[in-house]
Formats: structure tokens, sequence, C-alpha cells
């Protein structure tokens, strides 16, 4: 379960935007939807991520972030000898939408759908 306790209370105060980058930058990666997000790559490499808030709400019930996330991906090959495929790094963007229950902090994030 993820939980963001400390954006949650960061929220309303100058430092939300910094303290839910921090929080989602130093996640562990498994947990965002990066790899459904993919554009060029078909793998996501491990590495710094860049997070920009785009939008953000509250309801009664909880707080409801759209995030943009750059990372980098790879064309992965089977790594043989003869391989032609180029060990190249792409640069990727996708959305998320963070949702944080205003009482438990629990939060999910999924792929943002235009």
């Amino acid at each position: 379960m993820i939980r963001l306790e400390k954006s949650l209370n960061a929220w309303g105060r100058p430092d939300f935007i910094e303290t839910l980058r921090h929080e989602i930058i130093y996640m562990n990666a498994e947990l965002l939807p990066l790899q459904q997000g993919l554009s060029i790559g078909n793998y996501v490499i491990s590495g710094a991520l860049e997070v920009m808030m785009i939008d953000a709400f509250e309801s009664e019930s909880g707080l409801f972030i759209k995030v943009g996330i750059f990372f980098k991906s790879v064309i992965s090959g089977c790594s043989c000898a003869d391989d032609p495929t180029p060990a190249n790094e792409y640069e990727e963007y996708c959305m998320v939408e963070v949702s944080i229950d205003k009482f438990s902090a629990a939060a999910t994030i999924s792929l943002a759908i235009d």
C-alpha cells in the first residue's frame, strides 16, 4: 500500500508541490505505472525521475492530483553479439493521477487517460 502522509500533511502549504515531488521521486519506481506509459522504448530504466504537478483539487474524501513524470527507457534486445539494437536511452513522459485519502493517507497512482 502506498501512503503519502507527508504530502497530505503539506496540502494547502507552500511546500506541498515540493513535498509531493519528493515522495514520488523517492518511492519505489515499480509502484508507478511508468511501464504502461511508455511511448518509445519497451523497458523503463531506473534512474532519476522528474516530476511536475499539473493540477490538484480537494474533495470531502481526498486529494486528487495530476502529475507529469519524465523518465528514461530503452528498447531491450536479446543482448547477443550480433544484435543490431543499439542500447540507446530514450526520454519518456507520461501523466499519472494520484489520489490520496484524507483520513488514512492511502494513495493510488494510475496512468492518466486524456
